[in-house]
């Protein structure tokens, strides 16, 4: 079964070694991968989701258990990456915050997509989807608001207006442009119009190098990362952050809101995925915690072929059993 397992998920991070291989031996120059992933992040990955939601089957309203479940997940795996570093390693707020957001930011498009489309198919990439639909905004806020804080608390300085966080963030999540991609497709269902033929011909052709080009170009920007000093915190931050919140994020959804079990799976093998860039890029504008987040992110990376083929198969049998 492992092996099967293996065998699915084995493509996905494939091309993401093909990536990391392709820009650490300069077969391709850095412009061209930050040129691919400004591709993937703003026109391909955008014309999927707007492609999928648009076609999706929505009738059941706002999956607020869904949600819910997959968000005590993040908590939890917040709660501890934080207390792991600000107790265990005597960190300072902003650093506590790194780790926080390192155990708990899963890349749900880089890797989320692929992954579940490769063992779900279409009809997995749905309530993923309504994952992701929530996630980026909830998180966002979320980091923007923690780390300010954080900020202020080292600094010794006064907290900051809630009021001004908010804003703040907000206006930035609004520039965004999976964000944006998610509110237009949902305006474009309330229309009740359909595309074209010719028009959903040329999405579902965009649309279809999203999920390979998402893996070259996460594969390419871990150069940038790799392995740097002090790497206990970011093995600890990765078992929770791989292991500890999609158990919690299952447990959740199977025995507390019983979800049905696609739904649980695609939430659990999303909780499971890598780390998101995103630690390491609020880790170098709050000047702290380069190294834990650098180190979680290619930790999670490497060892998310076999942890996530361990969570497949867990699946498998839970479907069998449910």
């Amino acid at each position: 079964m492992l092996a099967q397992n293996f065998a699915i998920v084995a493509p996905v991070f494939l091309l993401i070694g093909i990536g990391y291989a392709l820009a650490r031996f300069k077969v391709l120059a850095q412009t061209v991968s930050e040129a691919l992933g400004q591709f993937v992040y703003v026109v391909a990955i955008p014309i999927l989701i707007f492609r999928t939601l648009t076609n999706a089957d929505l009738s059941a309203g706002f999956p607020f258990e869904l949600w819910a479940a997959y968000f005590v997940g993040v908590g939890v795996a917040w709660a501890l990456g934080t207390l792991v570093i600000r107790k265990g390693f005597g960190r300072d707020a902003r650093a506590g915050a790194i780790g926080g957001i390192s155990a708990a930011f899963a890349n749900t498009v880089l890797v989320g997509l692929p992954l579940v489309a490769a063992v779900y198919g279409d009809e997995g990439l749905v309530p993923l989807l309504l994952v992701i639909s929530v996630h980026l905004a909830i998180m966002t806020v979320a980091m923007a608001i923690v780390m300010e804080r954080a900020a202020a608390i080292d600094s010794g300085e006064p907290l900051p207006p809630l009021g001004r966080l908010l804003s703040g963030a907000l206006k930035s999540l609004m520039k965004n442009p999976i964000v944006v991609t998610i509110v237009l497709a949902f305006f474009w269902r309330l229309t009740g119009f359909d595309l074209p033929d010719i028009g959903q011909d040329v999405l579902n052709r965009i649309a279809a190098t999203a999920l390979p080009l998402a893996l070259l170009s996460l594969g390419m920007s871990l150069v940038q990362y790799g392995m740097r000093g002090n790497v206990l915190p970011g093995v600890l931050l990765s078992v929770i952050k791989i292991l500890i919140m999609p158990g919690v994020v299952f447990a959740v959804s199977a025995f507390v809101f019983q979800l049905p079990p696609l739904w649980t799976a695609v939430a659990t093998l999303t909780a499971g995925c890598p780390t998101g860039i995103n630690a390491y890029i609020f880790a170098n504008r709050y000047g702290t915690g380069h190294a834990m987040s650098a180190n979680a992110i290619t930790m999670t990376t490497l060892c998310a072929i076999v942890t996530t083929s361990l969570w497949i198969g867990f699946l498998e049998i839970w479907f069998k059993l449910s």
